[in-house]
């Protein structure tokens, strides 16, 4: 991918940085920069407000086709997007999971009928999705997958029974997108499939699970023969594994491009530290700035890479470094942040204690080499899928 931008490329981005800046303005302007990774559970109903308003503006699925009702942007201007997006301090997305994940997914894999049905709400901001794939026993091991489902000749509705965990807006959500074992004593990637399952019944029980930020973005959701209908299925019974994946290379798109500039973010606030209290005279500190800058471009490089291939959930070589390298990078920024500020970030002034930005950064950035699959799991990844090497014994 060419890493420059053309002459409509920048008048694009001048027009994206203009609508951010009248519109995160009035009711909106508290939720700039909040709502991101471990500030999640912040004013909910406010930030589907924004969704509504950012639908208004056309900005959702603004990357999809416009057969499915997107404005078919190119990867040039979905990267501008997402990156002038979070310039703006631009709240974390209450649709990201629908827009991001679940509806390119559909759009590759449904029906028409399911396509008509489904991706509309998310472009108006109106239905909100949540991801059922890990579980207490299979959380980077997606294989190891439990939870049940079978067809009910009767009603022709599908009853699913298990539970699934780390289930991000869970409780705020109206649909979750299921992988579930259809196929009676199968293993593995086999008799895996992949249900669309409405979250307002009473056989689904979220559970909130709270995290050492005090917040509670994160759930236990229990299925106890939980309904969906027959037709809320994508692709055919056993298809499970095969549009998982795809859903894995979806979230792998343009959208990192706006992750990391809410890493810029960030990393700009730890600098205006280490000039404000000195500690940018310690030469090893600004060492430590100095890698994590560096660090950031090699991101953003590896990403414009990763982007110049097909967006068809096709996971290309470079894809398979992604989850590892951003996750470490933002691993140390927390410690960074921390050794930065000094002994008095580990104090807090007085009741109820609210964590700053970069203490909640600190603490959650501790769980980022573990969700959406650990490190250990990642170098996997890159040997077997990227490297061919020979596979882990097991």
């Amino acid at each position: 991918m060419n890493i420059g931008f053309s002459a409509a490329d920048e008048q694009f981005r001048h027009q994206v940085a203009e609508w951010m800046r009248q519109h995160l303005t009035g009711e909106f302007s508290v939720l700039r920069l909040r709502g991101g990774p471990g500030d999640e559970d912040f004013a909910p109903e406010q930030r589907k407000r924004w969704e509504q308003e950012l639908a208004k503006g056309n900005w959702i699925g603004a990357g999809w086709s416009i057969e499915h009702g997107g404005r078919g942007l190119t990867i040039n201007q979905q990267v501008i997007f997402f990156e002038e997006y979070a310039r703006a301090g631009g709240p974390g997305r209450m649709g990201h999971i629908g827009e991001g994940l679940v509806g390119p997914t559909i759009a590759a894999f449904g029906t028409p009928e399911q396509q008509q049905r489904f991706l509309p709400p998310i472009l108006t901001g109106q239905h909100f999705w949540c991801q059922g794939y890990s579980e207490p026993g299979a959380g980077s091991d997606l294989a190891n997958i439990k939870t049940r489902a079978q067809l009910d000749v009767d009603t022709g509705q599908w009853l699913i029974s298990g539970q699934k965990v780390w289930t991000s807006l869970a409780h705020e959500s109206d649909w979750c997108f299921v992988l579930a074992r259809t196929e009676p004593g199968s293993v593995g990637h086999r008799g895996l499939s992949f249900l669309l399952v409405p979250m307002n019944q009473p056989q689904i029980r979220v559970q909130p699970i709270q995290q050492l930020t005090g917040t509670c973005e994160f759930n236990e959701v229990f299925f106890d023969e939980a309904r969906t209908s027959g037709d809320n299925l994508i692709g055919q019974p056993g298809d499970g594994w095969k549009i998982a994946m795809a859903l894995l290379g979806f979230e792998r798109g343009v959208s990192t491009l706006g992750q990391q500039m809410q890493f810029q973010n960030e990393l700009d606030e730890v600098v205006r530290i280490a000039k404000a209290n000195g500690a940018a005279q310690d030469p090893v500190l600004r060492q430590r700035i100095a890698q994590a800058w560096s660090g950031l471009r090699v991101l953003r490089y590896n990403s414009l890479r990763m982007l110049s291939g097909p967006q068809d959930g096709s996971l290309r070589p470079e894809a398979t470094l992604y989850k590892l390298a951003w996750s470490t990078w933002h691993l140390e920024l927390g410690k960074l942040a921390m050794d930065v500020m000094g002994p008095e970030a580990e104090l807090l002034d007085a009741a109820p204690y609210q964590l700053t930005r970069l203490q909640a950064l600190f603490l959650f950035t501790r769980a980022d080499t573990i969700y959406g699959g650990s490190s250990e799991i990642q170098r996997n990844i890159i040997a077997e899928r990227a490297l061919g090497m020979p596979r882990e014994p097991r």
